[in-house]
């Protein structure tokens, strides 16, 4: 159980954050939120970490920071595609983050 409440704290954490927060809600409809890319597809790769600090208003080094705090939660996935990293919502880990929560509350 102690993983789990681990897990479920991490993931706490990450959405403490509003900026974080609107990361993951621009990710569950990328097409939506942000433009074409020319690499990577927005749905099936993710987003580009460069459209994501972008849209945010801060830099790419702040930006990351947040990339990587939502990752390690487990809340977001990353894939490179050439130099660019490409953002996506693991909503598997999101769906049992949730039931953890609703399970524990």
């Amino acid at each position: 159980m102690l993983i789990v409440d681990m897990k479920a704290a991490a993931a706490l954490a990450a959405l403490a954050s509003r900026r974080r927060l609107l990361i993951l809600d621009w990710l569950k409809n990328p097409r939506t939120h942000f433009p074409p890319q020319v690499d990577g597809d927005l749905v099936r790769d993710g987003v580009c970490g460069v459209l994501i600090a972008r849209k945010l208003g801060v830099t790419q080094p702040t930006a990351s920071e947040h990339l990587r705090i939502l990752s390690q939660a487990g809340l977001i996935r990353s894939k490179r595609v050439k130099k660019w990293t490409f953002y996506k919502r693991n909503e598997t880990a999101i769906r049992a983050i949730k039931k953890t929560l609703l399970a524990r509350f």
